[in-house]
Protein backbone atom coordinates (compact mmCIF):
# COMPACT_ATOMS: atom_id res chain seq x y z
CA UNK A 1 0.00 0.00 0.00
CA UNK A 2 3.00 2.40 0.59
CA UNK A 3 3.81 2.00 -3.14
CA UNK A 4 0.64 1.99 -4.74
CA UNK A 5 -2.34 3.34 -4.10
CA UNK A 6 -4.68 0.34 -4.91
CA UNK A 7 -6.26 -2.36 -3.16
CA UNK A 8 -5.43 -6.28 -2.83
CA UNK A 9 -8.70 -6.67 -5.86
CA UNK A 10 -5.98 -5.52 -8.50
CA UNK A 11 -3.49 -7.95 -7.87
CA UNK A 12 -6.25 -10.78 -7.52
CA UNK A 13 -7.34 -9.17 -11.20
CA UNK A 14 -4.02 -9.51 -12.47
CA UNK A 15 -3.86 -12.96 -11.27
CA UNK A 16 -7.22 -14.10 -13.08
CA UNK A 17 -6.11 -12.35 -16.41
CA UNK A 18 -6.25 -14.67 -19.13
CA UNK A 19 -4.50 -12.80 -21.95
CA UNK A 20 -1.70 -13.10 -20.11
CA UNK A 21 0.86 -15.60 -21.67
CA UNK A 22 2.58 -16.62 -18.30
CA UNK A 23 4.51 -19.63 -20.27
CA UNK A 24 6.00 -17.23 -22.64
CA UNK A 25 7.39 -14.98 -19.60
CA UNK A 26 8.43 -17.81 -17.82
CA UNK A 27 10.72 -19.02 -20.48
CA UNK A 28 11.85 -15.17 -21.31
CA UNK A 29 13.08 -15.07 -17.60
CA UNK A 30 14.60 -18.47 -17.03
CA UNK A 31 16.58 -18.35 -20.47
CA UNK A 32 18.38 -15.36 -18.89
CA UNK A 33 19.09 -16.83 -15.47
CA UNK A 34 20.54 -20.29 -17.54
CA UNK A 35 22.82 -18.09 -20.06
CA UNK A 36 24.12 -16.36 -16.24
CA UNK A 37 24.76 -20.31 -14.95
CA UNK A 38 26.23 -20.90 -18.52
CA UNK A 39 28.98 -18.71 -18.82
CA UNK A 40 30.31 -19.43 -14.85
CA UNK A 41 33.24 -21.70 -15.31
CA UNK A 42 31.65 -24.30 -12.70
CA UNK A 43 28.97 -24.86 -15.76
CA UNK A 44 29.51 -28.17 -17.01
CA UNK A 45 27.18 -28.91 -19.84
CA UNK A 46 27.81 -32.52 -20.35
CA UNK A 47 25.89 -32.59 -16.76
CA UNK A 48 22.87 -30.79 -17.99
CA UNK A 49 19.70 -32.86 -17.61
CA UNK A 50 16.29 -32.38 -17.99
CA UNK A 51 13.67 -33.75 -15.40
CA UNK A 52 10.28 -34.83 -15.54
CA UNK A 53 8.03 -35.52 -12.86
CA UNK A 54 4.66 -34.67 -11.15
CA UNK A 55 3.08 -33.91 -7.67
CA UNK A 56 -0.44 -33.51 -5.92
CA UNK A 57 -1.68 -30.50 -5.34
CA UNK A 58 -4.72 -31.09 -2.93
CA UNK A 59 -7.42 -28.49 -2.86
CA UNK A 60 -10.54 -27.44 -0.24
CA UNK A 61 -12.77 -26.24 -2.33
CA UNK A 62 -15.03 -28.09 -4.59
CA UNK A 63 -16.07 -24.78 -6.90
CA UNK A 64 -12.69 -24.37 -8.27
CA UNK A 65 -12.62 -24.26 -12.27
CA UNK A 66 -11.62 -27.72 -13.08
CA UNK A 67 -11.59 -29.26 -10.04
CA UNK A 68 -11.78 -32.67 -9.68
CA UNK A 69 -10.24 -36.32 -8.20
CA UNK A 70 -7.03 -37.37 -8.48
CA UNK A 71 -4.59 -40.72 -6.95
CA UNK A 72 -1.62 -39.56 -4.68
CA UNK A 73 0.94 -41.89 -5.35
CA UNK A 74 2.15 -40.44 -1.96
CA UNK A 75 -1.14 -40.71 0.13
CA UNK A 76 -2.32 -44.01 -1.72
CA UNK A 77 -5.81 -42.71 -1.92
CA UNK A 78 -7.96 -40.49 -4.49
CA UNK A 79 -7.66 -36.23 -3.40
CA UNK A 80 -8.91 -33.59 -4.45
CA UNK A 81 -7.20 -31.53 -6.33
CA UNK A 82 -4.88 -31.26 -9.70
CA UNK A 83 -1.62 -33.02 -10.92
CA UNK A 84 1.25 -30.64 -11.88
CA UNK A 85 3.51 -31.87 -14.39
CA UNK A 86 6.91 -29.89 -14.40
CA UNK A 87 9.96 -30.00 -16.39
CA UNK A 88 12.81 -28.52 -14.51
CA UNK A 89 16.80 -28.43 -15.79
CA UNK A 90 19.72 -29.22 -13.69
CA UNK A 91 23.58 -29.37 -14.13
CA UNK A 92 24.19 -30.61 -11.34
CA UNK A 93 24.09 -27.71 -8.88
CA UNK A 94 21.17 -25.72 -10.05
CA UNK A 95 17.44 -26.68 -10.38
CA UNK A 96 15.23 -24.17 -12.33
CA UNK A 97 12.08 -25.35 -13.04
CA UNK A 98 11.14 -24.89 -16.95
CA UNK A 99 7.04 -25.35 -18.01
CA UNK A 100 4.84 -27.04 -16.41
CA UNK A 101 0.54 -28.29 -16.91
CA UNK A 102 -1.87 -28.51 -14.10
CA UNK A 103 -3.57 -31.09 -15.14
CA UNK A 104 -6.72 -33.69 -13.99
CA UNK A 105 -7.52 -37.38 -14.14
CA UNK A 106 -10.77 -37.96 -15.69
CA UNK A 107 -11.01 -41.63 -14.36
CA UNK A 108 -12.74 -44.68 -15.40
CA UNK A 109 -16.22 -43.05 -16.16
CA UNK A 110 -15.00 -39.82 -17.24
CA UNK A 111 -16.10 -37.33 -14.94
CA UNK A 112 -12.79 -36.79 -13.11
CA UNK A 113 -13.92 -38.43 -9.58
CA UNK A 114 -16.94 -35.95 -8.96
CA UNK A 115 -20.53 -36.28 -9.10
CA UNK A 116 -22.46 -34.86 -11.63
CA UNK A 117 -24.07 -32.47 -8.86
CA UNK A 118 -20.18 -31.17 -8.15
CA UNK A 119 -19.77 -30.68 -11.73
CA UNK A 120 -22.73 -28.22 -12.18
CA UNK A 121 -21.20 -26.07 -9.36
CA UNK A 122 -17.48 -25.83 -10.93
CA UNK A 123 -16.38 -22.20 -11.66
CA UNK A 124 -16.99 -21.87 -15.40
CA UNK A 125 -16.31 -18.74 -17.43
CA UNK A 126 -16.28 -17.94 -21.01
CA UNK A 127 -13.25 -16.65 -22.59
CA UNK A 128 -11.83 -15.61 -26.12
CA UNK A 129 -10.51 -18.76 -28.41
CA UNK A 130 -7.30 -17.16 -28.64
CA UNK A 131 -6.30 -16.07 -24.99
CA UNK A 132 -2.99 -18.38 -23.72
CA UNK A 133 -5.46 -19.73 -21.06
CA UNK A 134 -6.97 -21.88 -23.67
CA UNK A 135 -4.10 -24.19 -23.91
CA UNK A 136 -3.47 -24.39 -20.45
CA UNK A 137 -7.06 -25.50 -20.29
CA UNK A 138 -6.85 -27.79 -23.16
CA UNK A 139 -4.04 -29.44 -21.41
CA UNK A 140 -5.95 -30.73 -18.36
CA UNK A 141 -7.24 -33.70 -20.35
CA UNK A 142 -4.16 -34.52 -21.96
CA UNK A 143 -1.94 -37.56 -21.19
CA UNK A 144 1.21 -36.90 -19.18
CA UNK A 145 3.53 -38.73 -21.65
CA UNK A 146 2.12 -36.41 -24.40
CA UNK A 147 2.67 -33.07 -22.38
CA UNK A 148 6.41 -34.29 -21.87
CA UNK A 149 7.04 -34.64 -25.19
CA UNK A 150 5.44 -31.07 -25.61
CA UNK A 151 7.74 -29.50 -23.16
CA UNK A 152 10.48 -31.32 -24.16
CA UNK A 153 10.35 -29.96 -27.97
CA UNK A 154 9.51 -26.56 -26.57
CA UNK A 155 12.70 -26.61 -24.21
CA UNK A 156 14.89 -27.37 -27.76
CA UNK A 157 12.92 -24.90 -29.45
CA UNK A 158 14.02 -22.52 -27.26
CA UNK A 159 17.74 -23.46 -27.44
CA UNK A 160 18.06 -25.12 -24.33
CA UNK A 161 20.89 -27.81 -24.30
CA UNK A 162 20.57 -31.14 -22.50
CA UNK A 163 22.59 -34.20 -22.32
CA UNK A 164 20.05 -36.47 -20.60
CA UNK A 165 15.89 -37.11 -20.00
CA UNK A 166 15.72 -38.08 -16.55
CA UNK A 167 12.39 -39.64 -15.36
CA UNK A 168 10.31 -42.45 -13.28
CA UNK A 169 9.19 -45.87 -14.65
CA UNK A 170 5.72 -43.95 -15.79
CA UNK A 171 7.09 -42.29 -18.27
CA UNK A 172 8.98 -45.02 -19.64
CA UNK A 173 6.82 -46.08 -22.75
CA UNK A 174 7.58 -46.24 -27.00
CA UNK A 175 6.39 -42.73 -27.73
CA UNK A 176 9.01 -41.18 -25.50
CA UNK A 177 11.82 -43.39 -26.20
CA UNK A 178 11.63 -42.73 -29.56
CA UNK A 179 11.35 -39.03 -29.83
CA UNK A 180 14.35 -38.72 -27.32
CA UNK A 181 16.32 -40.81 -29.97
CA UNK A 182 14.90 -39.00 -33.01
CA UNK A 183 16.05 -35.62 -31.79
CA UNK A 184 19.44 -33.99 -33.95
CA UNK A 185 20.82 -32.98 -30.76
CA UNK A 186 23.30 -35.34 -29.06
CA UNK A 187 20.78 -36.21 -26.10
CA UNK A 188 19.28 -40.01 -24.30
CA UNK A 189 16.85 -40.74 -22.13
CA UNK A 190 17.53 -42.29 -18.96
CA UNK A 191 14.75 -43.42 -16.46
CA UNK A 192 13.18 -46.31 -14.57
CA UNK A 193 11.20 -49.32 -16.10
CA UNK A 194 8.73 -51.25 -14.32
CA UNK A 195 9.62 -54.74 -13.60
CA UNK A 196 6.52 -56.49 -11.83
CA UNK A 197 6.40 -60.17 -12.16
CA UNK A 198 3.42 -59.90 -14.80
CA UNK A 199 4.72 -57.34 -16.54
CA UNK A 200 3.60 -57.06 -20.35
CA UNK A 201 6.41 -54.29 -21.80
CA UNK A 202 8.88 -56.32 -23.67
CA UNK A 203 12.53 -56.15 -25.22
CA UNK A 204 14.27 -57.57 -28.35
CA UNK A 205 16.98 -60.02 -26.76
CA UNK A 206 18.91 -61.81 -29.42
CA UNK A 207 15.87 -61.68 -31.52
CA UNK A 208 13.29 -63.00 -29.27
CA UNK A 209 10.53 -61.07 -27.44
CA UNK A 210 11.04 -61.12 -23.73
CA UNK A 211 9.74 -59.44 -20.63
CA UNK A 212 12.00 -57.78 -17.72
CA UNK A 213 11.65 -60.89 -15.37
CA UNK A 214 12.07 -63.30 -18.14
CA UNK A 215 15.27 -61.20 -19.28
CA UNK A 216 16.13 -61.22 -15.88
CA UNK A 217 16.25 -64.77 -14.83
CA UNK A 218 18.02 -65.79 -18.58
CA UNK A 219 20.79 -63.85 -17.70
CA UNK A 220 21.26 -65.04 -14.14
CA UNK A 221 21.16 -68.26 -15.20
CA UNK A 222 24.24 -67.13 -17.69
CA UNK A 223 26.47 -66.31 -14.69
CA UNK A 224 26.31 -62.20 -15.75
CA UNK A 225 24.58 -61.08 -12.79
CA UNK A 226 27.80 -58.70 -10.77
CA UNK A 227 27.93 -57.21 -7.66
CA UNK A 228 29.06 -53.16 -7.01
CA UNK A 229 31.16 -52.61 -4.23
CA UNK A 230 30.77 -49.29 -4.59
CA UNK A 231 27.06 -49.15 -4.45
CA UNK A 232 26.60 -52.53 -3.03
CA UNK A 233 24.40 -54.47 -4.64
CA UNK A 234 24.27 -56.94 -7.65
CA UNK A 235 23.45 -55.77 -11.25
CA UNK A 236 22.57 -56.78 -14.18
CA UNK A 237 23.14 -55.29 -17.73
CA UNK A 238 21.92 -56.09 -21.28
CA UNK A 239 21.49 -54.38 -24.41
CA UNK A 240 18.52 -55.18 -26.24
CA UNK A 241 16.23 -53.03 -28.91
CA UNK A 242 12.58 -51.39 -27.43
CA UNK A 243 10.29 -49.00 -29.76
CA UNK A 244 12.94 -50.26 -32.49
CA UNK A 245 15.69 -48.46 -30.53
CA UNK A 246 19.03 -49.90 -29.73
CA UNK A 247 18.62 -49.72 -25.21
CA UNK A 248 20.87 -50.62 -22.56
CA UNK A 249 19.21 -51.86 -20.02
CA UNK A 250 20.36 -52.01 -16.17
CA UNK A 251 18.70 -54.30 -13.46
CA UNK A 252 19.35 -54.00 -9.72
CA UNK A 253 18.69 -55.33 -6.51
CA UNK A 254 20.16 -54.92 -3.04
CA UNK A 255 20.75 -58.36 -1.62
CA UNK A 256 20.43 -62.09 -2.77
CA UNK A 257 16.77 -62.34 -2.23
CA UNK A 258 15.88 -59.12 -2.82
CA UNK A 259 13.31 -57.63 -5.65
CA UNK A 260 14.62 -56.37 -8.59
CA UNK A 261 14.61 -53.22 -10.00
CA UNK A 262 15.53 -51.58 -13.79
CA UNK A 263 16.66 -48.45 -15.71
CA UNK A 264 16.73 -48.56 -19.01
CA UNK A 265 18.42 -45.73 -21.01
CA UNK A 266 19.02 -45.22 -24.99
CA UNK A 267 22.96 -44.46 -24.25
CA UNK A 268 24.20 -47.83 -24.58
CA UNK A 269 27.98 -46.50 -23.83
CA UNK A 270 26.92 -45.62 -20.37
CA UNK A 271 28.36 -48.33 -17.77
CA UNK A 272 26.05 -49.10 -14.67
CA UNK A 273 27.93 -46.92 -11.86
CA UNK A 274 27.67 -43.53 -14.31
CA UNK A 275 24.07 -44.41 -15.23
CA UNK A 276 23.25 -44.62 -11.33
CA UNK A 277 24.76 -41.81 -10.61
CA UNK A 278 23.58 -39.50 -13.14
CA UNK A 279 19.49 -40.96 -12.33
CA UNK A 280 20.11 -40.17 -8.90
CA UNK A 281 19.62 -36.34 -9.87
CA UNK A 282 15.89 -36.84 -10.52
CA UNK A 283 15.48 -36.44 -6.57
CA UNK A 284 16.69 -32.90 -6.83
CA UNK A 285 13.26 -32.21 -8.73
CA UNK A 286 11.58 -33.75 -5.70
CA UNK A 287 13.46 -31.49 -3.32
CA UNK A 288 12.34 -28.57 -5.32
CA UNK A 289 8.97 -30.09 -4.80
CA UNK A 290 9.12 -29.68 -1.25
CA UNK A 291 11.04 -26.25 -0.54
CA UNK A 292 8.48 -24.61 -3.00
CA UNK A 293 5.57 -26.22 -1.14
CA UNK A 294 7.20 -25.49 2.30
CA UNK A 295 8.50 -22.25 1.81
CA UNK A 296 6.90 -20.79 -1.22
CA UNK A 297 3.42 -21.98 -1.13
CA UNK A 298 3.40 -24.07 -4.49
CA UNK A 299 -0.10 -25.38 -5.10
CA UNK A 300 -1.69 -23.43 -1.95
CA UNK A 301 -3.40 -21.32 -4.11
CA UNK A 302 -7.12 -21.80 -3.37
CA UNK A 303 -8.73 -19.02 -6.56
CA UNK A 304 -11.81 -20.59 -8.43
CA UNK A 305 -10.57 -18.91 -11.49
CA UNK A 306 -8.78 -21.97 -13.78
CA UNK A 307 -6.02 -18.87 -14.09
CA UNK A 308 -4.86 -18.00 -10.78
CA UNK A 309 -3.90 -21.29 -10.71
CA UNK A 310 -1.54 -20.91 -13.44
CA UNK A 311 -0.12 -17.44 -12.63
CA UNK A 312 0.61 -18.84 -8.94
CA UNK A 313 2.37 -21.80 -10.17
CA UNK A 314 4.34 -19.40 -12.70
CA UNK A 315 5.22 -16.93 -10.22
CA UNK A 316 6.35 -19.68 -7.44
CA UNK A 317 8.29 -21.20 -10.12
CA UNK A 318 10.56 -17.67 -10.77
CA UNK A 319 10.72 -17.15 -7.37
CA UNK A 320 12.53 -20.32 -6.82
CA UNK A 321 14.62 -19.94 -10.01
CA UNK A 322 16.18 -16.70 -8.94
CA UNK A 323 16.43 -18.05 -5.42
CA UNK A 324 18.75 -20.97 -6.79
CA UNK A 325 20.47 -18.98 -8.56
CA UNK A 326 21.03 -16.81 -6.49
CA UNK A 327 22.06 -20.02 -3.59
CA UNK A 328 24.37 -21.14 -6.28
CA UNK A 329 26.49 -17.96 -6.35
CA UNK A 330 26.64 -17.83 -3.16
CA UNK A 331 27.21 -21.45 -1.67
CA UNK A 332 28.06 -24.02 -4.81
CA UNK A 333 30.61 -21.19 -6.31
CA UNK A 334 32.47 -18.62 -5.84
CA UNK A 335 32.65 -14.81 -7.57
CA UNK A 336 35.83 -15.04 -9.07
CA UNK A 337 38.88 -17.37 -10.09
CA UNK A 338 41.30 -15.80 -7.81
CA UNK A 339 39.30 -16.80 -4.74
CA UNK A 340 38.28 -20.30 -5.73
CA UNK A 341 41.21 -22.38 -4.14
CA UNK A 342 40.63 -20.42 -0.78
CA UNK A 343 37.08 -21.22 -0.81
CA UNK A 344 36.50 -24.66 -1.88
CA UNK A 345 36.70 -26.43 1.31
CA UNK A 346 34.32 -23.70 2.52
CA UNK A 347 31.53 -24.17 -0.13
CA UNK A 348 28.08 -26.46 0.43
CA UNK A 349 27.34 -29.11 -1.19
CA UNK A 350 24.50 -28.53 -3.77
CA UNK A 351 21.29 -30.93 -3.66
CA UNK A 352 22.74 -33.44 -6.04
CA UNK A 353 25.44 -33.78 -4.14
CA UNK A 354 23.85 -34.42 -1.18
CA UNK A 355 21.18 -37.14 -2.55
CA UNK A 356 24.44 -38.74 -3.67
CA UNK A 357 25.83 -38.89 -0.19
CA UNK A 358 22.55 -39.87 1.08
CA UNK A 359 22.88 -43.07 -1.87
CA UNK A 360 26.43 -43.74 -0.35
CA UNK A 361 25.72 -43.76 2.86
CA UNK A 362 21.59 -44.34 4.23
CA UNK A 363 19.93 -45.60 1.44
CA UNK A 364 22.41 -48.52 1.22
CA UNK A 365 22.03 -49.07 4.24
CA UNK A 366 18.41 -49.24 4.88
CA UNK A 367 18.04 -50.83 1.63
CA UNK A 368 20.25 -53.90 2.69
CA UNK A 369 18.48 -54.25 5.88
CA UNK A 370 15.30 -53.98 5.03
CA UNK A 371 15.18 -55.12 1.31
CA UNK A 372 13.36 -51.95 0.28
CA UNK A 373 13.77 -50.60 -3.21
CA UNK A 374 15.71 -47.36 -3.47
CA UNK A 375 12.78 -45.23 -5.22
CA UNK A 376 10.74 -45.72 -1.49
CA UNK A 377 13.72 -44.77 0.45
CA UNK A 378 14.44 -41.74 -1.35
CA UNK A 379 10.72 -41.09 -1.13
CA UNK A 380 10.92 -41.50 2.92
CA UNK A 381 14.20 -39.06 2.82
CA UNK A 382 12.54 -36.24 0.77
CA UNK A 383 8.78 -36.41 1.15
CA UNK A 384 8.73 -37.87 5.18
CA UNK A 385 11.70 -36.13 6.66
CA UNK A 386 9.90 -35.73 9.77
CA UNK A 387 9.39 -39.30 10.27
CA UNK A 388 12.78 -39.95 9.04
CA UNK A 389 14.73 -37.47 11.85
CA UNK A 390 12.44 -39.34 14.63
CA UNK A 391 13.95 -42.59 13.50
CA UNK A 392 17.29 -40.86 13.43
CA UNK A 393 16.54 -40.10 17.01
CA UNK A 394 15.83 -42.78 18.61
CA UNK A 395 18.90 -43.89 17.22
CA UNK A 396 21.07 -41.60 19.09
CA UNK A 397 19.75 -42.24 22.02
CA UNK A 398 20.17 -45.39 21.75
CA UNK A 399 24.03 -45.37 21.40
CA UNK A 400 23.80 -42.54 24.50
CA UNK A 401 22.65 -45.24 26.63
Amino acid sequence: SRLMDCKKDVFYRFMNHPEIDWRKLLYHLNLQLWLKIRVRSGHKSENTCLIVDDTDYPKTGRHTENIGRVYSHVQNRCILGFKALFLAITDGKSQLILDFAILGEKGRNGNFGMSVKELKERFTKKRKEEAPLQERIKEYSQKKTDLMIDMIRRAIKRGIKFRYVLADSWFANKEIIRFIHSRHMKCDYLGMIKIGEKGKTTYIFERKCLTAPALIKLLVKRGQKKYSRKLHCYYITADATFADTPVRLFFVRRSKNGVWNGLITTDTALDFFEAYRIYSQRWALEVVFKECKGLLGLGKCQANNFASQISATSLTALQYNILSVVKRFTAYETMGKLFEDVSKDSLELSITDRIWSALQEVVIAIATLFGLNDEDIYDAIINRSEEMNHICDIYKLKLAS
